[in-house]
């Protein structure tokens, strides 16, 4: 583990230019001021609720920094600039809530692009998608709280059904893995009962179908168990993608408002030890589950490296992936890559407006997380005097 150094910023910044530092500092300078955080998000929220064109100021500071670029095509050359530092890509189509027959329709064409993209290159190892861009919201929550439907809502969760399918069928026919995003527990419930129904049609073989667990949440760990003993019991492989969480503040408050446990973890602490506690079931039951691990904490991170050591896992083992956020986090991803494990950008793309729900959550979280944005801020800025010092 010796050469593996997140604080090498020599590495984690290879890829930006000049410019592209400086412009990230200030970036993420701002984002550190609460105040500006909030009232960007609230003339954000504003510009959307009247169609106020709101791009020419988004452009070029966050959904540059954030976001890959507005379609496939445009994505290409970031995907490029990466692989030179065996940096892969996943690309996600950041388009939420789909809420007419129309936006739903376009979502899931556009993901089947997304699919047959990765097919065609080398550099994209991964599809993914966000459960709720292919289903009502209402309709997902009624099943996820397995509340009665009307004959419209029970044909809407059988085309919700189908489509899944349809996108794994898809995943599965080009032998691409495809990633089902987690979504808050008003639906997650539904999610998994869908997941795993297509685990068992299309994981026979190994891993193609991957469900993503948020470990802030308490029931995860156990659920992870259980989804094991279940593979063994049908003989199939899982495929499972680890983050913390996104919903926290949105749980609670809808636990207390309708009178249930709090799902969430009491504290970072439980979270941290969840985390790495799956972390630990998953690599020694390697066999049967392939681990992709989405996060920005370097413990959890450098964790994962150890526990491969110390169970002989190689280095590159496709069953073991690393992921953080495109403009998040470069000094893991870039030097777990030059270390030589598999190390990819979880890269959103889509046009502005679409996005912009996306940015809003991207900023809060590094507001909210505790020294997130001093950490992105201290690296950049060693980079920086690196640099300058290195000229001089």
């Amino acid at each position: 583990m010796g050469n593996l150094d997140f604080n090498n910023t020599k590495v984690a910044f290879a890829w930006k230019t000049d410019k592209q530092l400086n412009k990230a500092v200030f970036l993420f300078r701002m984002i550190g001021k609460n105040s500006i955080v909030k009232v960007g998000k609230f003339f954000t929220n504003v510009a959307l609720s009247i169609h106020f064109p709101i791009g020419w100021a988004v452009r070029p500071t966050v959904y540059q920094h954030f976001v890959g670029g507005e379609t496939l095509e445009a994505c290409d050359e970031i995907i490029h600039k990466f692989a030179k530092y065996n940096v892969k890509a996943v690309m996600d189509f950041s388009v939420e809530g789909g809420e007419t027959a129309e936006k739903i329709d376009a979502a899931l064409q556009e993901t089947l692009r997304t699919i047959q993209n990765a097919h065609t290159n080398n550099n994209i190892p991964y599809a993914v998608f966000k459960p709720t861009a292919f289903c009502l919201t209402s309709v997902l929550k009624k099943a996820g709280r397995k509340q009665e439907m009307n004959a419209d809502e029970v044909a809407e969760i059988e085309r919700f059904n189908q489509r899944v399918e349809t996108l794994c069928q898809k995943a599965y026919d080009l032998n691409i893995p495809i990633m089902i995003d987690a979504e808050d527990v008003a639906y997650q419930n539904y999610v998994d009962e869908v997941v795993y129904s297509m685990m068992l049609k299309f994981n026979k073989q190994r891993a193609i179908v991957y469900n993503t667990l948020q470990m802030y949440r308490r029931d995860r760990l156990d659920f992870l168990k259980k989804l094991h003993e279940d593979a063994l019991r049908d003989e199939i492989f899982i495929g499972v993608k680890f983050v913390r969480g996104a919903y926290m503040e949105r749980e609670r408050e809808l636990a207390l408002k309708l009178g249930y446990d709090d799902p969430i973890h009491p504290n970072k602490q439980a979270t941290d030890d969840a985390f790495n506690a799956a972390l630990k079931f998953s690599v020694e039951h390697i066999d049967r589950i392939t681990i992709f691990n989405a996060t920005h904490n370097e413990t959890s991170a450098k964790y994962l490296t150890q526990l491969m050591a110390q169970n002989g896992i190689e280095k590159n083992d496709l069953r073991c992936y690393f992921s953080q956020l495109y403009g998040m986090s470069d000094h893991i991803t870039f030097n777990l890559a030059k270390a030589g494990y598999n190390a990819t950008k979880y890269t959103p793309y889509g046009p502005i407006k679409h996005v912009l729900p996306y940015l809003i959550r991207r900023t809060e979280e590094n507001t909210s997380v505790a020294g997130q944005t001093s950490r992105e801020l201290q690296l950049l800025l060693k980079e920086k005097l690196r640099r300058t010092e290195n000229k001089s």
